[in-house]
């Protein structure tokens, strides 16, 4: 397949390849050291080409909300031109920022009944963590999801005077 790799004298040495890329190989070595302790060192080698296995790009941000990557796949797979969540203050907001970020919140946090905002372990759901990527904090209460969708219609009623003027 590809170059040995070199070996110290004496070293057991094993391929491990369950799992993985057929082309790519991580070899353990086992030998004692100086100090009298077993020590393991992995190396891992490349591909006969010289490339690395690609790695998947992350789509969920960890903190709520979809990546750039993650808005990027859903546009190939699914054809959506999906934005990112408006994170501005009010003040600093256009008028169709303010009907988006009214929409979303209204759509999300005012529908009855309120889908769970933590799971078992007592961690905000991604439902939840949605609000963090829409520059609003994550709701830990009913009450709180009923805030930010108040704050919603708000922003809608809003842009409906801007709209008519």
């Amino acid at each position: 397949m590809g170059a040995q790799m070199p070996q110290a004298p004496g070293a057991a040495c094993t391929d491990s390849t369950a799992g993985r890329d057929p082309t790519h190989r991580i070899r353990s070595h086992s030998h004692s050291g100086s100090d009298g302790r077993n020590a393991t060192i992995q190396e891992s080698t490349m591909t006969t080409t010289g490339k690395k296995p690609a790695t998947k790009a992350v789509t969920r941000d960890p903190r709520g909300g979809l990546t750039a990557a993650g808005r990027a796949e859903f546009h190939a797979t699914q054809g959506s031109n999906l934005k990112p969540g408006v994170t501005k203050r009010i003040s600093e907001m256009t008028p169709d920022e303010m009907r988006r970020k009214g929409s979303w919140a209204t759509r999300f946090f005012g529908r009855d009944p309120l889908p769970p905002l933590r799971d078992d372990k007592g961690k905000p759901t991604r439902f939840a963590l949605s609000a963090h990527a829409w520059g609003e904090p994550v709701p830990r209460t009913e009450a709180a999801a009923r805030r930010i969708a108040d704050k919603g219609r708000r922003l809608l009623a809003r842009y409906q005077r801007l709209k008519a003027t």
